[in-house]
């Protein structure tokens, strides 16, 4: 009888116990870049494999599996495809209109948002114009105003710094309770470098850890139940130092956090290329035991963190999480795995119409191909455009001053290199005509034109820095070696037109990615020569280059901003677009000025896109090894002297 009793007590309490436990869904968005729909406005043809229309598909299913569910998105919203382009410049947003993007968030009913670094690229009056159009809030913690004299973390924040949101929620019985949640967001200290000509003088950037550890007590102390950290932020291994670029791993330290949602990087976690970090447990999708998702790029995956919330008191705690990616397009079968949803084409056509209408119209005309499949391993074509460009609009910029006698060079990178952009992210341009397009695919980004005034010592350690994007080759190791440090973002490496050289990969990398000299005698930089004549170190040369990396972008020894000297208004895209409607008709073609050194008894390989096999015949240096069947394949470097 008394078990009997005991059984029908514990009955009356387990609904008690488990009217405290409430399940929430956290949905991520991050590094959308524009890609409102699933269209390539440089190849002008749908896409599959990205879209934002196509991850609204996924938020609707996502939703419809839970009862308790909030969406966020997490910055590099406004710029990086053509789209954003045509709302800041060509059909400039309107006082009083919504952003596009907006307009669609909006309409998706997002909760919550927050800053990227590309929001900065257009500069602040646009950005500010733009942050009137969400109906959530958008949020940043480490950016404040600069105010002169005081100091920084004194200072007045630019942005809402964080947001307690009041929500109700229904628990696992059908009751509804009211929750606070603790939205704040971060973005990385670095946009004072990359944005230097926006942001000097008119805001300031925090360290991202400090001030988290500043505001999520004081958001505790308000009441928030849950704290959701929104970080446009990466995670890297070892130790994140003092204003760190990706400070995820210190993040998922401070206490207090619940739900990490990062991005920046444009990586997938979980996912398997994180399985060696410290304190990840990809099975539940949790760093240092905080759940976490950083969902690709461009709309490749929506972000789901479900937290199972616990009543104690009168607060609630996290007592269990989970983690996960849903992607939009399963790169093995090459196939869509949702439809997109035609409301999001709807709600921009617009803007896309306008878009395509620019795009689409002739600016000048090729006689042969121009790609960008082999633009890593070999003097490229499609990167010799841009530099012959730049060369051509420095001439007129110096032209009557003071640095008009100075060597020109001429700096430039292949942009669409694969990589983090995937199998299908390269320069593909028929022979024929050459559209707006086509210029815009050539150069991505709206950068504008700086002349920088370098000694023959400062362009050799520029060339160094750009020589990390390569693995050390050992002469005395395997047969093929891996040519490519993936690591290494090709918008990093840097070509310098009008000087000649040399890469000798068998030598270590002179300096590590975060700029540091780690190799003091290490030299891949060989025979480095101008008008056939050894460099010499003290020789001053002008060098043609954009805003990004003259203020520090890419951590360049030397290139701090420090040493520009012509500071041009015009973009390095129009400066290409001017150069190609003067010659009406070009035949692009690489001069050949710098070259990999081969190793004796090592075939140095690279993966690259497929579509690259068929541009084989013109580019002797590069052989096939195989087609990988995925969209890439793998190539090797031509035995020549």
């Amino acid at each position: 009888m008394k078990k009997l009793l005991a059984l029908f007590a514990l009955c009356l309490l387990l609904p008690a116990a488990w009217a405290q436990t409430l399940k929430l869904r956290l949905l991520e968005t991050t590094d959308v870049h524009m890609n409102l729909v699933g269209w390539d406005y440089y190849q002008d043809k749908p896409a599959e494999d990205f879209g934002l229309d196509r991850t609204a598909t996924l938020i609707a299913a996502a939703r419809a599996e839970a009862k308790n569910t909030m969406l966020f998105d997490n910055g590099d919203l406004l710029q990086g495809s053509p789209l954003g382009d045509t709302v800041a410049r060509i059909r400039p947003l309107q006082p009083g209109e919504v952003h596009p993007a907006y307009r669609v968030m909006n309409a998706l009913r997002y909760d919550a948002g927050n800053i990227g670094n590309h929001e900065f690229n257009f500069g602040l009056p646009f950005l500010t114009r733009s942050l009137q159009g969400p109906a959530f809030p958008i949020v940043n913690a480490n950016i404040v105003i600069d105010e002169g004299g005081s100091k920084a973390a004194e200072a007045k924040n630019a942005f809402m710094p964080y947001v307690i949101l009041e929500r109700r929620f229904a628990d696992e019985a059908g009751a509804t309770h009211e929750l606070k949640i603790g939205v704040i967001g971060f973005v990385p200290p670095q946009v004072m470098n990359w944005d230097r000509q926006n942001l000097l003088g008119k805001v300031a950037a925090l360290d991202i850890p400090e001030t988290a550890r500043r505001f999520i007590p004081r958001m505790k102390a308000e009441g928030a139940d849950v704290i959701v950290v929104i970080a446009h932020s990466g995670f890297e291994r070892g130790e994140t130092v003092f204003f760190a670029e990706n400070a995820v791993a210190k993040l998922a330290e401070i206490p207090g956090v619940d739900a990490i949602l990062f991005g920046h990087s444009h990586g997938e976690f979980p996912g398997r290329f994180f399985n060696q970090h410290p304190k990840v447990d990809l099975a539940q999708g949790t760093i240092n035991g905080v759940p976490a998702t950083m969902p690709g790029f461009w709309g490749s995956h929506l972000g789901v963190i479900d937290l199972q919330l616990q009543k104690d008191g009168a607060t609630w705690k996290r007592s269990g999480a989970r983690a996960e990616l849903r992607p939009i397009f399963d790169r093995n079968t090459r196939r869509a795995l949702v439809a997109p949803d035609s409301l999001i084409a709807e709600l921009v056509k617009p803007e896309h119409e306008a878009t395509l209408a620019a795009m689409r119209a002739e600016v000048a005309r090729s006689t042969v191909p121009i790609h960008s499949y082999f633009a890593q391993v070999a003097d490229d074509p499609s990167v010799q455009l841009v530099a012959n460009a730049q060369l051509a609009y420095g001439r007129r910029l110096l032209a009557g001053t003071p640095f008009a006698k100075l060597p020109l060079l001429s700096a430039a990178a292949p942009f669409k290199s694969g990589g983090r952009g995937g199998a299908n992210y390269y320069t593909d341009i028929p022979a024929g005509p050459i559209a707006t397009r086509n210029v815009a695919d050539l150069y991505v980004y709206p950068n504008t034109v700086k002349v920088v005034k370098l000694s023959g010592a400062q362009v050799r350690e520029w060339l160094e820095f750009a020589a990390g994007a390569f693995q050390r080759i050992d002469p005395a190791g395997p047969p093929e070696q891996n040519l490519i440090n993936p690591a290494f973002p090709s918008f990093n490496f840097d070509t310098l037109d009008g000087v000649s050289y040399r890469i000798d990969v068998t030598q270590p990398a002179r300096y590590e990615r975060g700029g540091r000299l780690v190799a003091l005698g290490a030299r891949r930089i060989v025979d480095l020569r101008f008008e056939g004549r050894p460099v010499d170190d003290q020789a001053e040369f002008a060098v043609v280059t954009n805003n990004y990396r003259a203020s520090g972008g890419g951590n360049f020894p030397a290139l701090d901003g420090s040493t520009t000297v012509m500071d041009a208004p015009d973009e390095n895209r129009q400066a290409l677009m001017a150069y190609l409607q003067s010659a009406k008709t070009v035949t692009p073609s690489a001069d050949g000025n710098w070259r990999i050194q081969p190793v004796p008894g090592v075939k140095l390989r690279f993966v690259s896109g497929s579509a690259g096999i068929r541009h084989l015949a013109g580019t002797p240096q590069v052989k096939l090894v195989k087609d990988n069947g995925d969209g890439t394949a793998l190539y090797e470097l031509a035995d020549t002297p």
